[in-house]
């Protein structure tokens, strides 16, 4: 049996995710549920609801969070740390609140957090804090006592999350015919925010253009683009790119869109194009949408070929990787030093949010950070 690992102070780990339908009548109120306040109505989200329905009505995310659940528990019990695994979803069942209130009624007091986003953002990374806010404050009004939650920080550099999307794009590029692979360009893709959201993203003093959501992406895309370079002796161009874009058209969001950038590179003679998701953790609905199913589909209309490379989703080195966070973050809150573990040149993120990081517009509380009314 292998040796046990100090996970203490912290005795749950909670795998939280965005969500998403798992059925055709879950589509319009899973939709409901992510636009709540904005009033949209319920026509216009049938419409949205388009690319689930191509699906069967039903989003990948849910089934590639168990396919993680199950990695994370057998790289925890393979390696001796026991620490039990939940999961809870910001918008579809197993809602956030629930499992929650799951883990206090468990026992659970201290509760380490990873959030299925690697990135800095309001969206990635704040609105899910807020999140967690409501869901203690719902637990407070129903006079349950409430767990102390902290957020494992941002892994987008961490070796176990960039070594298999490096994996990915070399099979994407042995992939292409022969003939079009030395050539091949590399579109590095990420979700498309706010310009407004993505200048204000990360702590404050990361705040400017493109912000620390930016400069996280291009930090990886060029640990990738070199270690390419490093494993076939070919230095392929590379760009990063956009896609999944859904505000109104007259506020200004992060560019080139995935499809524009096909058709630019097409016409500037590139022989083939591999894109590789690098701003997502599994392949859910914007990949396989956005870009298996449109990106590719604009790609066979201009002949040009393209092969779309595989994002971490449940790698074991991934789940070998939360398991190196949660022991470093325990061992900072037992007062210990810890060197932390990230590649690239901005090295590993704060453990702590701080005042003014990926701020909302209309400032709410948040847990799990400096300024959380929930110490």
């Amino acid at each position: 049996m292998p040796d046990a690992l100090d996970a203490t102070p912290y005795d749950a780990l909670l795998l939280l995710s965005f969500g998403g339908p798992e059925g055709p009548d879950d589509v319009v109120p899973f939709l409901e549920n992510v636009t709540r306040g904005r009033g949209i109505p319920k026509e216009r989200l049938k419409e949205v609801g388009q690319h689930y329905f191509l699906f069967g009505g039903v989003s990948p995310i849910n089934d590639q969070n168990r396919a993680l659940l199950e990695a994370l528990r057998k790289d925890f019990a393979d390696h001796g740390l026991d620490l039990p695994v939940y999961w809870g979803n910001r918008n579809w069942a197993p809602y956030l609140t629930d499992t929650l209130r799951e883990m206090v009624a468990d026992g659970r007091r201290r509760i380490l957090v990873l959030a299925t986003s690697a990135y800095a953002s309001y969206s990635g990374c704040r609105q899910y804090r807020e999140n967690l806010a409501d869901a203690l404050a719902a637990l407070e009004a129903e006079g349950l006592e409430l767990p102390k939650i902290d957020k494992l920080r941002h892994y987008f550099n961490h070796p176990g999350f960039v070594e298999p999307m490096i994996d990915g794009v070399l099979r994407s590029l042995a992939d292409l015919p022969e003939d079009v692979r030395a050539g091949a360009h590399i579109a590095f893709t990420t979700h498309s925010i706010p310009t407004s959201a993505a200048d204000s993203s990360g702590p404050a003093e990361a705040h400017g253009e493109g912000g620390a959501y930016v400069e996280q992406h291009l930090d990886v895309a060029r640990l990738i683009a070199d270690a390419v370079r490093e494993r076939t002796g070919v230095d392929h161009p590379w760009r990063l790119v956009y896609q999944s874009r859904s505000g109104a058209p007259h506020i200004p969001w992060l560019e080139p869109d995935i499809c524009d950038h096909l058709e630019e590179r097409h016409a500037a003679g590139v022989p083939a194009v591999v894109m590789a998701p690098i701003g997502f953790v599994s392949d859910h609905m914007e990949v396989l949408y956005d870009l298996d199913t449109e990106a590719k589909a604009k790609a066979e209309e201009l002949g040009l070929p393209v092969r779309r490379s595989a994002t971490v989703g449940a790698d074991p080195r991934f789940a070998a990787a939360v398991r190196e966070l949660i022991l470093e973050r325990a061992a900072v809150e037992r007062g210990q030093e810890v060197t932390p573990c990230a590649l690239g040149a901005l090295g590993p993120s704060h453990h702590l949010c701080p005042v003014g990081c990926c701020p909302a517009r209309a400032p709410r509380p948040a847990a799990a950070g400096a300024d959380s009314p929930y110490a």
